[in-house]
């Protein structure tokens, strides 16, 4: 009966439970983060592409023709 008590009294699997949790946490915060700011990534890179290729364009002489 003394061991049952221990087991229950016993906090450490309470601990390593806790921590696990604040990791899954923190993981879900990040990986939200990267989905909600990957598409405006996506799109400042595009508008960067594009700029430069007018830019390139625009420096050669050759217009819209190629």
């Amino acid at each position: 009966m003394q061991l049952l008590k221990d087991f229950i009294k016993d906090e450490s699997g309470a601990t390593a439970i806790e921590y696990g949790l604040i990791a899954g946490l923190i993981a879900v915060v990040i990986i939200g983060t990267l989905t909600t700011l990957g598409g405006n990534i996506s799109g400042l890179f595009d508008e960067i592409s594009q700029g430069i290729k007018d830019a390139k364009k625009a420096g050669t002489g050759t217009g819209t023709d190629g």
